[in-house]
């Protein structure tokens, strides 16, 4: 029996019979042509999601392929003076400069780590104005006056105002330098992680030392510091001199109501000023001043109360500087004033490192430079504390 029979269950006529095999025939042509269709399509999609998933991954793979070679360069260079690497890398891509200017930037995570600790340490950094610029030197505009003002109606005739006066602050960038050393014992040990280690010597010698200048900093070769700006008794400074409270005893506070100077101090602050000020002052100083209590017995000092937040004195912030001067006869010993307008902090992004194998045999020197400059831009923002009469 046929095929067409069996599905029939019966004799049939021979038209009837050959219309059902040509039926079949092209049920099964139809069939064959759609699962052709069918393996392409799936070919497809399956070369569509080879592509995407490439084009994907594309972005990450590039992203590690410019990290890695930067990375394993510079560490061939601190670890055995092997600077190959970095001579081959170009310099708009990988952020690297030739050994001809004498040494190598450092990578993104030493440079970091380091303004990490330099922002977080007790600098005046931490209130002060800081920028960044490419050049060697960096320029602020600072209004010696007011812009006049006046009255005006529509019937009678407005008579001119006077004109700001404004003086040019160049804010010169000076070099940084720090020279911390290991042995190449130390060097040779994978498991030492040298970028951690230098970054921590960097930046706790270069903490140390712009700390210093932005307090004292006579402006040679270094930042020019908040004290060595001509200073005046508060009613007699003019706009180019900062402003001093007398406390009345050499190298102390007067003996009666000792805490009037701070008080006289916050107030010798123009009102614009004292919104965002700041007491700045050394340990020592600080120890003095705990002590002192208003006439109700309450003290003046207030310690923070949370984590971080510092203590305040008659409200304001306090900053503990060790670079502040210890009371003496005729010391300027505490500052008050809103630094971020009165003092300006600029500086090269970049850090440069120079290893020299040479020097100080049998250890290796990493000789690490930075330029930063540093100026007083309003000396009316801030007043000094005189510790005498």
């Amino acid at each position: 029996m046929t095929e067409v029979d069996a599905a029939g269950g019966s004799a049939m006529p021979a038209g009837l019979k050959g219309a059902m095999a040509e039926f079949v025939d092209e049920l099964k042509a139809f069939r064959e042509n759609v699962d052709e269709k069918l393996q392409a399509q799936d070919k497809r999609m399956t070369m569509l999601d080879r592509k995407t998933a490439f084009r994907g991954r594309s972005p990450l793979s590039q992203a590690a392929e410019i990290e890695a070679p930067h990375q394993k360069a510079f560490a061939a260079y601190l670890r055995r003076g092997d600077d190959t690497g970095l001579r081959s890398l170009a310099l708009e891509e990988k952020a690297m400069a030739s050994g001809t200017d004498g040494g190598y930037l450092a990578v993104p995570i030493i440079s970091e780590a380091v303004q990490e600790v330099l922002r977080t340490t007790g600098s005046l950094r931490s209130l002060a104005t800081v920028v960044q610029v490419e050049a060697s030197a960096y320029e602020v505009l600072m209004d010696k006056t007011d812009i006049g003002a006046g009255w005006a109606s529509e019937v009678t005739a407005t008579a001119e105002t006077d004109t700001p006066q404004v003086e040019k602050i160049s804010i010169a960038l000076h070099e940084l330098a720090a020279m911390p050393k290991a042995t190449q014992r130390l060097l040779d040990d994978a498991s030492f992680d040298l970028e951690s280690w230098l970054a921590e010597r960097i930046a706790e010698k270069f903490a140390r030392a712009e700390a210093a200048a932005f307090i004292t900093g006579n402006g040679s070769d270094k930042p020019r510091g908040i004290l060595s700006v001509p200073s005046a008794p508060n009613a007699a400074a003019n706009e180019t001199q900062v402003g001093f409270v007398a406390t009345g005893a050499a190298g102390d506070f007067a003996a009666a109501a000792p805490a009037n100077a701070l008080i006289d101090m916050v107030y010798a602050l123009g009102a614009g000023y004292r919104a965002n000020a700041a007491f700045l002052m050394n340990s020592r100083l600080a120890g003095m001043v705990r002590r002192m209590r208003d006439g109700d017995g309450r003290y003046l000092w207030s310690d923070g109360l949370s984590a971080g937040e510092p203590a305040r004195l008659l409200g304001y912030p306090v900053l503990i500087s060790e670079d502040m001067p210890n009371p003496s006869p005729g010391s300027k010993s505490v500052a008050f004033g809103d630094f971020r307008k009165a003092y300006t902090i600029a500086e090269r992004p970049d850090l440069r490192i120079l290893r020299d194998p040479y020097s100080a045999k049998p250890h290796v020197l990493f000789y690490a430079t930075k330029r930063v400059g540093g100026a007083v831009v309003d000396p009316r923002a801030y007043k000094l504390l005189h510790m005498g009469s």
